[in-house]
């Protein structure tokens, strides 16, 4: 979730406007519901929605946004093809959010009866953080200093 957040609205701004405005490092999940899936980011790690329908959605956290697109929008893109049709999607990735407090993180994902591969732990490295999976099988790291 690294595109630098520009002071645009989110809800009115074209389709070109809003890729010529992508800069840096982008992130873009490839989910089966984007609904349900921006539910479960607003809940567990209070990230704003924008756009959301049941093909795309623009979601902002802390300056910066990430985007959700359902796999039938990506039907001539070549990372289709390689998508298991179930089971974890997001293996060996983890989408750190070093602003999101762990220990609160894990109760609203455990609310939502989200897996948690690892509660709220203080790391040797400085950071208490803890492992959720979603329900696209993503890991979602929330983070924060010690």
């Amino acid at each position: 979730m690294s595109q630098r957040f520009h002071k645009m609205d989110y809800e009115t701004v074209s389709a070109e406007d809003f890729g010529a405005s992508l800069t840096g490092f982008g992130v873009n999940l490839l989910v089966r519901d984007v609904e349900a899936e921006v539910a479960w980011l607003a809940h567990v790690f209070g990230m704003e929605a924008h756009r959301v329908s049941k093909d795309f959605a623009i979601l902002s956290y802390h300056g910066h946004v990430l985007q959700l697109h359902s796999d039938g929008t990506y039907h001539s893109n070549p990372l289709l093809s390689v998508l298991p049709e179930a089971g974890a999607r997001g293996a060996g990735a983890e989408l750190r959010l070093f602003h999101s407090d762990p220990d609160e993180a894990v109760a609203r994902a455990q609310e939502l009866g989200a897996m948690v591969l690892q509660g709220a732990t203080d790391k040797p490295h400085g950071l208490r953080e803890a492992y959720i999976l979603d329900d696209q099988g993503y890991a979602w790291v929330p983070s924060r200093v010690l």
